[in-house]
């Protein structure tokens, strides 16, 4: 596996339920959605491992798993260096063991108003982490999404409100707690530059979180209720709105979006984007996992 991304995630859950170990050595590119979706890998392990009253309570804890799981970091330089720039080794340190366990690097990433680093994996736990992560975002929003993707304050403002929501939903709905990272790239066979947004957590996820007032069939139905038709575990009036809002962001700066949930994934495409509008079978992972692309105007 060369890379993780959305595209790969898949297969790397696989690779967690097949092995003791992960092996990323041969990794030679890894987005925020595949840094964020290890870490989650690694919170759900850790809070799934084996007890006496609960001998393999998840899909993701097959044989010879259980505890102290060991990530084999990827040999490639310039790959840890990001890692470490997205202060990924912060957290993989509480859910994994680290081979090398300090990886030795030429030197660092500089962490200036030039990076193309929006947010560095951030923890979402309470409502003050959203505040924080909004306040650094505004840091680096206008020389990124200005200089880069060609953005007007309006859709700036638009942009921080959207992620604004997206974070708040876990506060709100999942019941646990998640991360988030952002990261500008360029996609060179498109010949523009793209914002991705990973934010994830592991909670209840939507089925779970709307089956209090809706009757659902399975995961997809659930994600359609959310994201296409504004619907909330909440019976307020004026609940239900923030993937709405953000929907309708991405559609108005032609976007890509991407919501996971147990075994279901809903993704809007756009015409530049790839992927299945709709997939119900995936293999279970708890929460939500959502992905979003934003490309220069």
């Amino acid at each position: 596996m060369m890379q993780i991304t959305e595209d790969t995630f898949e297969h790397l859950l696989q690779i967690v339920r097949e092995s003791p170990m992960i092996a990323l050595r041969d990794v030679t590119f890894i987005d925020p959605y595949g840094m964020v979706g290890i870490l989650e890998i690694g919170e759900t392990l850790m809070n799934t491992r084996p007890t006496k009253d609960n001998e393999n309570p998840s899909p993701l804890v097959g044989e010879g798993k259980g505890g102290g799981e060991t990530i084999y970091l990827p040999e490639s330089e310039e790959v840890l260096k990001y890692l470490e720039r997205m202060d990924f080794f912060k957290f993989a340190g509480r859910y994994f063991r680290l081979e090398p366990s300090i990886p030795e690097l030429s030197d660092r990433y500089l962490r200036s108003s030039y990076s193309d680093v929006l947010l560095e994996i951030t923890p979402i736990e309470k409502s003050d982490d959203i505040h924080f992560i909004v306040g650094r975002v505004k840091e680096c929003a206008h020389a990124i999404l200005t200089r880069h993707l060609h953005y007007d304050d309006r859709a700036i403002n638009s942009f921080i409100v959207a992620l604004s929501e997206v974070c708040q939903n876990i506060i709100e709905h999942s019941e646990a707690k998640g991360f988030v990272g952002i990261q500008k790239y360029r996609f060179q066979t498109m010949g523009k530059n793209v914002v991705k947004i990973a934010v994830m957590d592991t909670g209840i996820g939507f089925r779970k979180s709307l089956s209090e007032r809706f009757s659902l069939k399975n995961d997809l139905q659930a994600i359609e209720k959310a994201l296409l038709h504004g619907a909330s575990r909440y019976a307020d009036e004026g609940r239900g709105h923030g993937l709405a809002a953000v929907k309708r962001f991405v559609n108005q700066w032609n976007g890509k979006l991407s919501i996971r949930s147990g075994r279901a994934r809903l993704s809007i495409i756009p015409d530049w984007a790839w992927g299945k509008e709709k997939d119900v079978h995936l293999a279970y992972f708890p929460g939500a996992q959502i992905n979003i692309m934003l490309p220069e105007m």
